[in-house]
C-alpha cells in the first residue's frame, strides 16, 4: 500500500510519502501544494491531508482535491481533516446563549469560540489573538480550550526552544531578508511596505481562506470526482491499519485535533 501525506507538518509516518512546504524532517519532501503533485497518475492507494484544505480558497481547494484524485489509483481512498465549521458554530451559539444568561464560565468560552471562528481568517501576524489568549497567565478555561484544540494547545503552550539550531535558522532567515526588505522599503515607502508585509503574511499559508461542514466538504469531494463521501471518526477508516499510523490520534488514543471534521471518499 502506497500512501501520500500532504502538508504534513510534524505529523508524518516513515512508511508514507510526506510533503510539506517547510519540511520538519529530512524524510519530508519540500513541495508547494499550489503546484501540481509531482507524481504520475494513479501513484497512490491513499491520499491524506489534515488542516490543509481550509488554507486554500474554495476554488483552489477544489483544484487541490482534483490533483489528489489524479494521484490516486482507481478505488483509492482520500481522507481529509478540516476544522469543523458546524461544531464551531454550534458551540458559538451555545456560548452566546449562556453568556447572555449571565454564566461567567461561558463568557470566557464565548471569547474563545469567536477566536475559533474568525482569528485565523483575519489575523495579521503569526499566532494571532489565539496565541495571545493561551499565553495569558493563568490561561482562562484551560481545560475547555485544551479539549477543543488538543495537540495544538500543547504546542502553543510549550516553552520556547532556545537551542543553537533554532537560533542559527532564525539568524539566517533574517540575513536573507535584510537586503531585499531594505530595497523594498526604499521603493514602496512606509505604507507600501506595510501592505507588502501583510500580503506576504497572508499568502504564506497560515490564514484560513475557507471553512467546511459535513455537507460542503462532501459536495466538494463529489465535485472533484470522488464517490461515497462519508464522515468518519479520528480512528475510523477504510485505510487498513489506519490508527497505527498515529496521524489523527495520539499513542494514548486521544485525538490530535479534536475540533476536526474527518471525511473519506473513493476515487471513481
Amino acid at each position: 500500500m502506497r500512501c501520500l501525506n500532504l502538508g504534513c507538518g510534524d505529523r508524518f509516518h516513515s512508511e508514507w510519502v510526506n510533503l510539506d512546504l517547510h519540511p520538519a524532517n529530512p524524510s519530508v519532501q519540500r513541495w508547494d501544494l499550489q503546484d501540481d503533485l509531482p507524481f504520475p497518475d494513479g501513484s497512490f492507494d491513499v491520499v491524506y491531508h489534515s488542516h490543509v484544505l481550509e488554507h486554500f480558497s474554495k476554488a483552489e481547494g477544489l483544484r487541490l482535491l482534483q490533483r489528489c484524485r489524479r494521484a490516486l489509483r482507481s478505488d483509492g481512498v482520500i481522507r481529509v481533516a478540516v476544522p469543523d465549521l458546524e461544531q464551531i458554530a454550534s458551540l458559538y451559539i451555545e456560548a452566546l446563549d449562556k453568556s447572555l444568561a449571565g454564566d461567567p464560565t461561558w463568557r470566557t468560552r464565548y471569547e474563545w469560540m469567536l477566536l475559533e471562528m474568525y482569528d485565523q481568517v483575519i489575523r495579521e501576524s503569526s499566532g494571532g489573538e489565539m496565541l495571545a489568549f493561551v499565553r495569558r497567565n493563568p490561561i482562562p478555561e484551560r481545560d475547555f480550550i485544551a479539549s477543543r484544540i488538543g495537540g495544538e494547545f500543547r504546542r502553543m503552550t510549550a516553552p520556547a526552544s532556545n537551542g543553537a539550531v533554532q537560533k542559527s535558522e532564525k539568524l539566517l532567515s533574517k540575513l536573507r531578508n535584510l537586503v531585499s526588505r531594505k530595497a523594498a522599503r526604499l521603493a514602496l515607502g512606509r505604507q507600501g511596505m506595510r501592505a507588502h508585509d501583510l500580503g506576504a503574511f497572508r499568502m504564506a499559508g497560515e490564514v484560513h481562506r475557507w471553512m467546511y461542514d459535513r455537507y460542503s466538504l462532501a459536495r466538494a469531494l463529489e465535485q472533484a470526482g470522488f464517490e461515497s463521501p462519508r464522515r468518519v471518526g479520528p480512528a475510523e477508516s477504510a485505510v487498513p491499519g489506519w490508527s497505527g499510523f498515529g496521524l489523527d490520534t495520539e499513542p494514548d488514543g486521544s485525538v490530535y485535533k479534536p475540533d476536526s471534521l474527518f471525511m473519506e471518499a473513493i476515487r471513481s
